[in-house]
């Protein structure tokens, strides 16, 4: 772990960065799953509304 020490004798602990990336955009197959992930919560949601609106 790398660290400095000071004229009094103490020492600061520094964190190991991580090494960074640049992220890559989602495939055509990435894009279609959000799409069907996103409609299905969409209906759950409003699904979860008219039971919430049919209750009360």
């Amino acid at each position: 772990m790398p660290y400095t020490t000071e004229e009094d004798g103490l020492i600061n602990n520094f964190a190991v960065e991580p090494k960074v990336y640049t992220a890559e955009p989602p495939n055509k197959t990435q894009k279609r799953n959000y799409i069907v992930w996103g409609a299905l919560a969409a209906v759950l949601v409003a699904g979860v509304l008219a039971i919430a609106v049919a209750a009360s």
